[in-house]
């Protein structure tokens, strides 16, 4: 994936080093969302696309997904990513029923953290591997990894957007 045809977001490897700032401004922007109306931020639009309060917990939950990996590919060599369950945290970990305030400050300690560990990243471990599963099987950079999660930032912002403003 070079270019999300649904949010135009550009897989800028380059860019990577960038990412820590970025994903502290962006889990800003969340927070902020998270003061919109509690009605809001838990309706659904439609029954199989996530309330806005939903995407602000699984963005929460990705950051903290995404700092574990970074960890792992520094301690291990090219370890195999476990994918995060997405689909059965908003049920298991009960999204929907969440308080916005805890969540938006959930979201922007998830994004200090996930910011930490690629800021303490050196010339060589940007391009340490993860055997990552998507969006197809294969071997990726943490520089990839830090960029794909910019990408997760932004596209989950334009979903609660979406939601909130129309």
């Amino acid at each position: 994936m070079n270019t999300c045809a649904e949010c135009g977001f550009v897989y800028d490897l380059a860019s990577a080093a960038e990412v820590p700032s970025l994903a502290r401004e962006h889990a800003v922007e969340y927070a902020d969302l998270l003061g919109a109306d509690i009605d809001k931020l838990r309706q659904r639009g439609k029954p199989d696309v996530w309330s806005p309060l939903e995407y602000a917990c699984h963005m929460r939950d990705v950051l903290l997904a995404q700092r574990e990996r970074v960890l792992a590919a520094r301690r291990l060599d090219n370890p195999l990513v476990t994918p995060m369950g997405r689909e059965e945290r908003v049920e298991h970990d009960g999204y929907a029923e969440q308080a916005p305030p805890d969540v938006a400050r959930q979201i922007r300690d998830a994004a200090l953290l996930f910011a930490n560990v690629l800021e303490r990243l050196g010339g060589e471990d940007w391009e340490r591997t993860l055997s990552f599963p998507y969006p197809e099987p294969a071997d990726r950079s943490l520089r990839w990894l830090a960029v794909h999660t910019l990408h997760e930032l932004r596209h989950h912002l334009l979903d609660m957007h979406r939601q909130l403003d129309g």
